[in-house]
């Protein structure tokens, strides 16, 4: 696996002709310790097939998912709070 030159982005849209070259690009990313985000999506740009692709690290897919559930617990607890307002 190549060591990157710099800090890996949490989140990539890999785009290009549909050739060769876009799935190797594809595949370097899941080497790299990406993961596929979503369905690949493709147009037609009157001459050639353009597709693309989102990879993310699974390590900001947790981080996310984490701030949401905290999010949901906050939101939980404040509708909780505001029910039991006024009464005794």
């Amino acid at each position: 696996m190549p060591e990157p030159t710099e800090e890996r982005l949490s989140y990539r849209l890999i785009t290009g002709p549909d050739t060769r070259d876009f799935c190797e690009r594809i595949s370097n990313a899941l080497a790299e310790g990406y993961v596929l985000h979503g369905s690949p999506s493709a147009t037609f740009n009157g001459t050639d097939v353009i597709v693309a692709q989102a990879v993310v690290l699974p390590a900001a897919v947790a981080s996310a998912d984490a701030a949401v559930a905290n999010a949901v617990d906050e939101l939980e607890n404040d509708e909780d709070e505001a029910a039991f307002e006024g009464h005794a």
